[in-house]
């Protein structure tokens, strides 16, 4: 073959840089929406791995279980975008060989294949933090997936049903005492969200005493949500405590069974139902990289880049991202406001990495929080400035609205909300607990994910299959 009947790259081979993005929370959806809208369908060939192929609004799972929103209206599809050419992989990845650059992926049907890449954007996310407490992943019920809020509405609504009809007064009582451990957003919101969800459902059981029914909201800090500053952080205390939720600051899980819960304090609370959302951690791919981690995270560069691996950026939950406006070595906390503008900021400097320019580092000066606490009550802090009531639940609202991506999102949330305020809610239970448990340890599947060693085997025995 002379050497003008060659092949030539580029001509009668084409071959384009394959990015690979790792996750589809806010900050993985964000940077392939970025990449879809600014990258031509010859640039580079675009992959997404999530199990689902949805963009989860984590923050309103709380009213998910208390039943305001339906599951739908919070899961947004990932295959209505009009720019939609992205491949998706259904399943996670347990492994990533970043010498290799191959990220080791097991499909929802349980196969392991290995998905070659010249860029990958990781943003796996988080998973609930535990800790070595008896009986804790076995049975406590977590709240970081779809999936679990629609359990733990079913469950709690069952909790009245089964109280309701037992005969028992020890077992009703069991049934009808709550116990969140959290007293950060996601457990004040849920512990909020879920004591309106039985605080009305009662007045539809007239056997039971609404006395009976009691939440126990424990934290192991001494205040309740402490970045939202003293002021807020007592109102909203005031607000729970007023409707009845006993709040323990101080306390935490001693162990737990399936029918009674041991404080630290030595207090024996009898419950069916124990909410654990103190905290997350990094997911444990982070730790089949064999990098440096700060606390759990990815240690990585200002522009989001790991350090001494050219096209490897990682954002979001599980990465400790410097936060320059802050300064003084502080990482950007694990928020969906940081995640979202992360997402959209790491495709320009992928996008910056694949033409040869130089990348830009992550800056973004926090907008301020906002605590939905069910109904009218809410408490908020944007700009720095402090709201409570109305006017609160007003801006909570108004920016969880305006942060969802798609108008049927949108629109599906609005007539919830809308619907639930005039019309109330039916207490209908799904089915979803009918058959199987669904605890901590039934949803996180943390026995899933290699080592570092089991990636760099796994790796290098199916190399050496295809040769």
């Amino acid at each position: 073959m002379s050497e003008a009947d060659r092949p030539r790259k580029g001509m009668d081979t084409v071959t384009r840089p394959r990015i690979l993005v790792v996750g589809a929370g806010f900050a993985g959806v964000e940077c392939v929406r970025r990449l879809e809208r600014r990258l031509a369908p010859d640039e580079a060939d675009l992959t997404l791995v999530t199990p689902f192929s949805y963009q989860l609004y984590l923050p309103l799972l709380p009213q998910v279980a208390s039943g305001v929103l339906t599951p739908q209206s919070v899961a947004l599809s990932l295959r209505r975008s009009e720019r939609y050419r992205t491949r998706i992989i259904p399943g996670g990845a347990i492994g990533v060989d970043l010498r290799a650059k191959v990220c080791v992926i097991r499909t929802i049907d349980g196969e392991v294949v290995d998905e070659p890449y010249d860029y990958i954007v990781l943003a796996p996310g988080s998973v609930t933090r535990t800790f070595d407490i008896p009986g804790l992943t076995d049975h406590a019920f977590g709240l970081k997936s779809l999936a679990e809020a629609a359990y733990l509405r079913d469950h709690v609504i069952s909790q009245l049903d089964i109280a309701d009809a037992s005969h028992d007064p020890a077992e009703r009582a069991s049934r009808l005492q709550f116990v969140v451990v959290g007293g950060g957003y996601a457990g004040t919101e849920t512990a909020a969200c879920l004591q309106r969800l039985t605080h009305a459902a009662v007045k539809r059981y007239p056997r039971l005493d609404p006395g009976l029914i009691k939440w126990h909201l424990i934290d192991i800090a001494p205040k309740l949500m402490p970045e939202l500053g003293e002021n807020l952080g007592r109102s909203a205390q005031q607000i729970l405590t007023r409707r009845g939720i006993e709040i323990s600051l101080g306390v935490s899980i001693a162990k737990a069974g399936a029918e009674e819960v041991t404080f630290t304090d030595g207090r024996v609370v009898p419950t069916r139902t124990l909410i654990w959302t103190a905290g997350v951690v990094a997911s444990p791919l982070i730790g089949t990289l064999g990098a440096e981690t700060v606390r759990g995270r990815l240690a990585v560069n200002a522009d989001m880049c790991l350090p001494g691996h050219d096209g490897v950026f990682a954002l979001g939950d599980s990465a400790a991202v410097p936060d320059v406006a802050k300064g003084d070595g502080a990482v950007c906390p694990p928020t969906a406001q940081h995640a979202l503008r992360q997402g959209r900021h790491v495709a320009e400097n992928v996008i910056a990495t694949l033409r040869g320019l130089p990348t830009r580092q992550y800056v973004h000066r926090d907008l301020g929080l906002v605590v939905d606490l069910g109904g009218k009550d809410a408490v908020s802090k944007p700009l720095g400035i402090e709201l409570h009531g109305v006017p609160a639940q007003a801006v909570a609202r108004g920016y969880h609205w305006s942060a969802l991506r798609t108008g049927v999102a949108k629109t599906r949330v609005m007539t919830n909300w809308l619907l639930n305020a005039v019309a109330g809610d039916d207490f209908v239970r799904t089915g979803f607990q009918a058959h199987r448990p669904g605890s901590l340890r039934d949803f996180e599947y943390l026995d899933a994910y290699l080592t570092p060693e089991q990636v760099r085997a796994h790796v290098g025995e199916a190399g050496r299959a295809a040769r």
